[in-house]
């Protein structure tokens, strides 16, 4: 992914109001991020424990997306999964995070979820980059080139719907 700008990152979110885009918190260390081994750049609100963002190419356009946490139940002990890249985690690192669809209000089902790593690092995940505990990543006998390829195509797929 290239290295992006605070300007082109608001500039991208299509789930947003203009007024919810102006109080999203921006990582301020954008330039210490590892963007050649990242295929979407995706943070926690530090201010706001209950929210996420991502932000990709999708179709050549860069779309960003204000994503919920569901709240978590206290005291599981069981490894959940993520959808993107199939990194497995104890259940508090795999959150369901919803999105309101493009332009929609958020109201009368216009929301999708899905279940992603809560750190965001899918990419990191994928190219061994980052590590769970023993056991987060499947073995599998798919080079690290399709394993990518497998993610941004589920990225891809999650974000047609938000779309």
């Amino acid at each position: 992914m290239k290295e992006l700008t605070d300007p082109e990152i608001r500039e991208s979110f299509v789930n947003c109001t203009k007024g919810e885009v102006g109080r999203i918190t921006v990582p301020r260390d954008l330039p210490d991020f590892p963007w050649a081994d990242l295929d979407f750049l995706g943070w926690r609100d530090p201010g706001a424990p209950n929210r996420s963002y991502i932000v990709a190419e999708h179709d050549g356009q860069l779309v960003g997306f204000a994503l919920r946490l569901a709240s978590r139940s206290a005291g599981s002990h069981h490894r959940t999964m993520c959808s993107i890249c199939l990194t497995t985690h104890p259940a508090s690192g795999v959150t369901l995070m919803t999105a309101r669809k493009a332009r929609q209000s958020g109201n009368g089902g216009d929301t999708v979820g899905e279940y992603i790593c809560s750190n965001l690092a899918c990419s990191l995940y994928v190219r061994g980059k980052k590590r769970t505990q023993p056991g987060g990543r499947l073995k599998e006998s798919l080079t690290e080139e399709e394993k990518v390829d497998r993610m941004k195509t589920k990225l891809a797929a999650f974000l047609d719907t938000l779309l």
